[in-house]
């Protein structure tokens, strides 16, 4: 067939277990797009689409070759990774097919919390102190030559998961060892083929309010596309996200500084064409970069961002990915008082977990589901699902979704609604 006629193909790489799979899967359907979804238990997503393909995402390499064999029959105009787990797959794979990718290395540097503090310290980004811990190192004397308060980090685990203020020596010893538990117990990727999986970064607590930004970056060039606020203080020493509010209410000026801090850290990592999702801390009028990744925002959370006429993150991302146009969705970085194309301010609260047990239920999902504002209220968690609190848990039971004329308004009734939640567990012998 000849290239102007046939359909885009597009592969999407997804593990089984996140939560990112129905809002692509319904981008591309919404497109016309033909989609591959690659995925290490294909059988599991095969309802959803007719063209399932088995990788061994938990090995690069391995799935780099079963990817670029498809290729070779199949013709594939774009590789779009939907979370942390791939990026790094999907980079490797775009460089042999050569499709418009991010670098391996800013692939990793993105993924791996110390090797993007490195990268960021050689490009002369502002960092703080930071430093890289095997889980053998005698945590008793360490601990003494660290500045406080500090965070510790495990370097590949993603979100908040395993991340622990310490403010002393003692607090310093308990939070590395219980870090170190968690990590034997990991399964994210075998130690064998990572060391930095069994590692842990210490870097100073860096104070003030946090955002994330949403951004697109094509060509080493970042257009922003969204700015929240986290109305919630992040202090320690657990940093679970709750609320996110957009647009964010910070100064016209505030949020251009926050737009070049991302653009400086993405140039820095080495990140050209993918979206980005950037955490921040404003401090005395400075951003300074929390973590950046070269894929969207997390979760379900992408269901309060609408652009232009009605095209969500995820068409966006793939419009990116095949090369179409997308200009006019977005903040420009350059003019931060105009709308982002958002009617509404919106917002997205992600259910807490209180304590460890099986899920049994929500009481008051209904009641929730009414509060003026509330656009939804999504139960992901299954009964029978085992909940951990952070840092150990790695997902959230639910989200609450809401719009309002303002963000005060939008953060109210997130509140309002979850005060209506009763989350029901059974306790887990044992624990």
């Amino acid at each position: 067939m000849p290239a102007e006629t046939r359909s885009k193909k597009l592969l999407l790489l997804m593990p089984t277990t996140t939560y990112r799979a129905d809002p692509f899967l319904a981008a591309a359907r919404r497109m016309g797009i033909e989609v591959v979804v690659g995925s290490d238990f294909c059988h599991v997503l095969a309802e959803a689409w007719d063209v399932p393909l088995s990788l061994r995402l938990r090995y690069v390499s391995q799935a780099v070759e079963e990817i670029v064999a498809y290729a070779r029959d199949h013709t594939l105009d774009a590789i779009v990774p939907v979370d942390d787990y791939t990026t790094e797959i999907a980079a490797r794979a775009c460089q042999i097919l050569d499709l418009p990718h991010n670098t391996p290395e800013a692939a990793v540097a993105a993924r791996n919390k110390y090797r993007m503090r490195e990268m960021l310290s050689s490009a002369g980004v502002w960092n703080p102190y930071f430093a890289l811990f095997d889980l053998s190192v005698p945590v008793e004397e360490i601990a003494l030559e660290q500045p406080y308060p500090c965070v510790l980090k495990p370097v590949l685990l993603s979100g908040s998961r395993g991340v622990i203020r310490a403010d002393s020596p003692s607090g310093f010893i308990e939070a590395f060892r219980r870090i170190s538990h968690l990590l034997d117990s990991a399964t994210d990727r075998p130690p064998s083929l990572d060391p930095d999986a069994r590692r842990i970064m210490v870097e100073s607590y860096i104070p003030g309010a946090e955002v994330a930004l949403e951004g697109l970056l094509t060509g080493g060039l970042l257009r922003v596309l969204a700015l929240f606020d986290k109305p919630d203080p992040l202090e320690g020493p657990y940093f679970e996200e709750s609320i996110y509010i957009t647009p964010s209410r910070l100064p016209g000026k505030t949020q251009k500084v926050v737009a070049e801090a991302v653009q400086r850290a993405s140039t820095a990592v080495g990140l050209s064409e993918s979206p980005v999702h950037a955490e921040l801390r404003i401090h005395h009028g400075e951003a300074r970069i929390i973590e950046i990744a070269g894929r969207s925002i997390g979760g379900l959370c992408s269901r309060v961002l609408e652009f232009g006429i009605g095209l969500s993150l995820e068409e966006l991302i793939l419009r990116h990915a095949l090369g179409q146009d997308t200009s006019g969705t977005g903040l420009d970085a350059t003019d931060f008082g105009r709308s982002t194309g958002q009617t509404k301010a919106a917002g997205v609260m992600m259910l807490p977990v209180p304590e460890s047990g099986q899920f049994l239920r929500y009481d008051g999902v209904e009641t929730a589901k009414k509060v003026p504002g509330v656009e939804d209220v999504v139960i992901t968690a299954k009964e029978g699902d085992l909940l951990t609190p952070l840092p150990e848990g790695a997902s959230y039971p639910g989200f609450i979704f809401a719009r309002g004329d303002q963000p005060g308004q939008v953060e109210q009734v997130l509140r309002r609604a979850h005060g209506l939640l009763e989350l029901r567990v059974q306790p887990v012998l044992g624990n």
